[in-house]
């Protein structure tokens, strides 16, 4: 688990190092064992009187290559100077308008042992097509708890904060 404390120092270090055009708004910064994700918002385009949603969401989308191309050098530079101090992967993506766009990031291995009722489960999902391979499904899987229990992981993230504290005021061996 992450603590609060490296959290905040984390965002700080960032909020200190990135330059001031890339923080109109606050970066979202997310953190875990193996990565740092930083989510930068920018301004949304200009979309012309009547244009369409797929116009305005490929005008959007040619933003965010933009930037990433424009980008490139100073994000990798910046995210070596991380990596090296906070020893995770550093991963960029943007925010344009309703678009939400991730660049190269971390897809992190997870061994598990699953008994034949869950491998059903995975099976069922590869072979009805929502899924390509049993990775693909558990990730699938995965991402619908989250979206359907965010109340109760931010409770027991918040509960596990609450340990955390309580162990670094504890007896020193």
């Amino acid at each position: 688990m992450i603590t609060t404390e490296a959290q905040e120092r984390v965002r700080g270090w960032f909020n200190g190092r990135l330059p001031e055009d890339w923080k109109q708004t606050a970066p979202a910064i997310t953190i875990d064992r193996d990565e740092i994700t930083v989510l930068l918002t920018l301004p949304d385009v200009e979309i012309g009187a009547g244009a369409s949603a797929a116009g305005a969401a490929e005008t959007r989308a040619g933003r965010a290559k933009a930037f990433r191309e424009d980008t490139r050098e100073q994000r990798i530079a910046i995210a070596r100077e991380a990596e090296h101090r906070f020893e995770r992967k550093v991963s960029w993506g943007v925010v344009i308008g309703d678009r939400s766009e991730l660049f190269t990031h971390l897809a992190s291995p997870v061994m598990t042992r699953l008994r034949q009722p869950q491998r059903q489960v995975l099976d069922t999902l590869v072979d009805s097509g929502v899924a390509r391979s049993r990775a693909d499904a558990l990730a699938w899987c995965v991402r619908l708890v989250a979206q359907h229990q965010d109340a109760w992981l931010a409770e027991l993230r918040a509960a596990m904060d609450q340990v955390d504290q309580v162990r670094t005021k504890g007896p020193v061996a």
